[in-house]
């Protein structure tokens, strides 16, 4: 059977605007597309059957029908696979299907972390870090890892940052920032303890915080200022956090990518001026 989706990426390079917007509906509306007639897909695309048919012809096949075929089956195969690939891992897993499992649940991790971003709330965690003289940041196990990459990120900069390296610098860190400054607490359930006590100290100095934690209802939700939710696909015994803490570090992306488009030519230049070249 012919790969549908990966010809339509490749042919996406050359099409025409009209073919680009038909291509854009079949890659992100897959399974919707597969249950509509050429007539349906024509008028959601704003373009004609006719446009439709050739255009599955310059990507291998003999007209929408045969397209469509593919389509469905490609749909079913990659349900039936994304299923297999959401199980636990086994002592008897091969390294290919590790591969798989594990990769399969990073990347559905991403996609549902997009889904759940509040446009409104990143607009406001952006403002409060703009207004911000310095920036402090909470995190442990492998949240503290990803609140590290933050703080490499604002460095390079020239945003001051603060970041204690165990959990009693942070409680000093908590109890010493004062207004002015703007935290960031990195808690996939939002119920660590130490990270509570955090801050609880830092909402007594006025310092608003700005929390990466997982969707829903939690003790630092109701302290925090901003929830930037992410999403986690993690098995039953965590190993190691790996998709809440992918799910992380791409909010940290997002987040600090918005605050160099704040102020894009001065802090693109800074990233300029502090890159570290190394020798050849």
């Amino acid at each position: 059977m012919k790969h549908v989706l990966m010809r339509l990426q490749e042919y996406e390079k050359q099409a025409s605007a009209t073919e680009k917007n038909v291509i854009l509906y079949f890659l992100e509306k897959t399974e919707e597309a597969g249950e509509l007639s050429i007539y349906e897909i024509a008028e959601k695309t704003y373009s004609s059957p006719s446009t439709i048919i050739r255009l599955c012809k310059k990507v291998g096949f003999q007209g929408y029908k045969d397209f469509r075929k593919s389509l469905l089956y490609e749909t079913a195969v990659r349900k039936e696979s994304a299923m297999k690939h959401m199980e636990e891992i086994r002592q008897e897993d091969s390294l290919e299907e590790i591969v798989n499992k594990v990769t399969i649940k990073n990347i559905m991790s991403l996609e549902n972390t997009q889904k759940l971003v509040d446009l409104d709330v990143l607009k406001k965690s952006v403002d409060l870090l703009v207004a911000a003289e310095s920036v402090h940041l909470f995190g442990l196990g492998a949240s503290l890892v990803v609140a590290q990459d933050a703080y490499l990120k604002f460095l390079r900069i020239y945003k001051p940052c603060f970041m204690g390296p165990d959990v009693h610098a942070q409680y000093l860190q908590a109890m010493n920032a004062r207004k002015g400054s703007v935290a960031i607490i990195l808690s996939y359930s939002g119920r660590t303890q130490e990270m509570i006590r955090c801050a609880e100290e830092l909402s007594k100095n006025g310092v608003p915080i700005i929390l990466i934690s997982k969707f829903g209802a939690s003790p630092l939700a109701k302290i925090a200022d901003c929830n930037l939710s992410v999403a986690a696909m993690e098995y039953i015994v965590r190993s190691g956090a790996m998709s809440s803490r992918i799910s992380q570090l791409n909010m940290i992306d997002i987040l600090y990518t918005a605050y160099i488009n704040r102020d894009f030519e001065n802090n693109m230049n800074r990233l300029q001026r502090t890159h570290i070249r190394k020798q050849e």
